[in-house]
């Protein structure tokens, strides 16, 4: 069974290329960056541990918390379920095609077989529209080909693998409530959230401290690596290529934030979008040294990196601050 009227073109991150596909069905029309900024996407961690072969920068919320949030501001049904039973996953997944609903589904990246790159990620999203006997029907993001497939038993490793960011063969739907709750009151609720969290960090890896505590770290990563011709290049391209829309997601951001100002007139936006577009081409910088640092071996280009991330770290602080003074929503 295939669903009708699916767009499978894919989009740019893969949660927020799910979410599109889901809320059009529902009759929804938001952009990505819309979608990423109400979902309080945005976030940074400096994440490494002995259990790491190399360090891990991230800039945005854990998997399934753009969902969460994104349905929690706008007023929309989520309906989510997970399972240990692969059988039951599957039952969850079709009995909401079969009901006319394109699934969310979180699943590990590595056992799709359209991926090339065969890097197990287990906060990977992908839209399931339709099945055969033995082929399940996906949405990825364009990157990685818009509308794939895969085998139905390729799919359910995928969904039960187990490990960092994974979940339970999660699957989920939206229904959309009529009317949706007020879009600009949304924004101004959503942005003052995520500067909130941004700020105010539980612990110092993460926010603008954890972009300082990455200054400081990657002067320390030709020793860190055993393999930095690899691990630098590698993580420079997940920083720019891996479904961020470039720069760390900075740039998706900065989208929001223009997308936000055609609907609320408020001098925060208007300060933090213009400093996200002098962020997000430092993050670029800062991926090209990693790169460089890794093919040469040269300590300086990490130095230099540093540099940059230290300079970063008081640059989002100054945009996150403006985004807290945003007014709130007058209901």
């Amino acid at each position: 069974m295939i669903l009708d009227g699916i767009d499978t073109a894919g989009g740019e991150h893969c949660e927020t290329s799910t979410l599109r596909i889901l809320l059009r069905h529902a009759g929804i029309e938001l952009s990505e960056p819309m979608l990423f900024g109400l979902g309080e996407g945005l976030g940074f961690i400096y994440w490494d541990g002995k259990n790491l072969p190399f360090p891990f920068l991230g800039g945005r919320s854990k998997p399934f918390e753009i969902t969460r949030k994104l349905s929690d501001r706008l007023g929309i049904t989520l309906r989510a379920k997970e399972t240990t039973s692969a059988r039951t996953a599957w039952q969850n997944a079709a009995e909401e095609i079969e009901a006319g609903f394109p699934v969310g589904l979180q699943l590990d990246s590595y056992h799709l077989e359209y991926f090339t790159s065969k890097v197990h990620f287990g906060g990977h999203f992908t839209a399931l529209y339709g099945y055969d006997k033995g082929t399940a029907f996906l949405v990825d993001t364009a990157q990685q080909g818009g509308a794939v497939s895969t085998s139905l038993e390729s799919l359910e490793r995928a969904r039960g693998q187990k490990g960092p960011m994974t979940a339970k063969n999660r699957s989920f739907t939206l229904r959309a409530q009529v009317p949706l709750k007020s879009l600009p009151d949304v924004i101004r609720a959503a942005v003052r959230a995520n500067a909130a969290e941004f700020l105010d960090p539980p612990i110092g890896n993460l926010g603008y401290r954890g972009i300082g505590k990455a200054a400081v770290q990657v002067r320390k990563w030709l020793d860190r690596s055993s393999d930095p011709a690899r691990d630098l290049p590698r993580l420079a391209a997940l920083m720019e290529r891996a479904g961020t829309g470039g720069a760390l997601f900075r740039r998706i951001y900065r989208e929001f934030l223009e997308e936000c100002m055609a609907l609320v007139d408020d001098i925060g936006l208007r300060t933090a979008h213009e400093k996200y577009g002098e962020i997000a081409p430092l993050w670029t910088e800062v991926a090209h040294l990693f790169t460089r640092a890794g093919e040469t071996g040269d300590a300086r280009y990490l130095s230099d990196a540093s540099v940059v991330l230290s300079e970063l770290a008081r640059c989002e602080q100054e945009a996150m601050t403006a985004l807290a003074k945003v007014q709130p929503c007058r209901s």
